[in-house]
């Protein structure tokens, strides 16, 4: 099979900043308690983080994409046959995405070690 051309350093970068942005922000809405700014953000420490897991793994798993890779015209596949990655995929690419050294390290077909493990590409939509 013919594997289309994956997502640059740049974009990806620029979509799991977006989807962390995202994650602080609704995180801040909504859990952040009351006093001021600081003492608001410091009510988003943990939050933040668990939402972004959440927010990832389902969008990955129903859509093929989280709300960075939409904005940026962006999608997972699965690796071997082109469709959308399965919950068990989806799961396993969350979970090393969360460990972030996972992200930044590429193969020589350019895909990090979240996507070589959880048999899964990230490409241009």
């Amino acid at each position: 099979m013919t594997h289309p051309e994956g997502a640059t350093l740049g974009r990806r970068l620029a979509a799991i900043t977006i989807d962390w942005l995202a994650s602080y922000a609704i995180a801040f809405a909504f859990f952040a308690g009351g006093g001021n700014f600081s003492e608001r953000i410091e009510g988003t420490r943990f939050i933040t983080p668990l939402i972004f897991v959440a927010e990832y793994a389902i969008l990955i798993a129903l859509t093929g994409a989280s709300f960075g890779h939409r904005l940026l015209r962006m999608k997972v596949i699965d690796f071997n046959n082109g469709g959308l990655p399965s919950i068990r995929q989806a799961l396993i690419r969350t979970g090393l995405m969360a460990l972030v050294i996972t992200a930044i390290t590429y193969d020589e077909d350019g895909r990090g070690i979240h996507e070589r493990l959880s048999q899964t590409k990230l490409t241009r939509a």
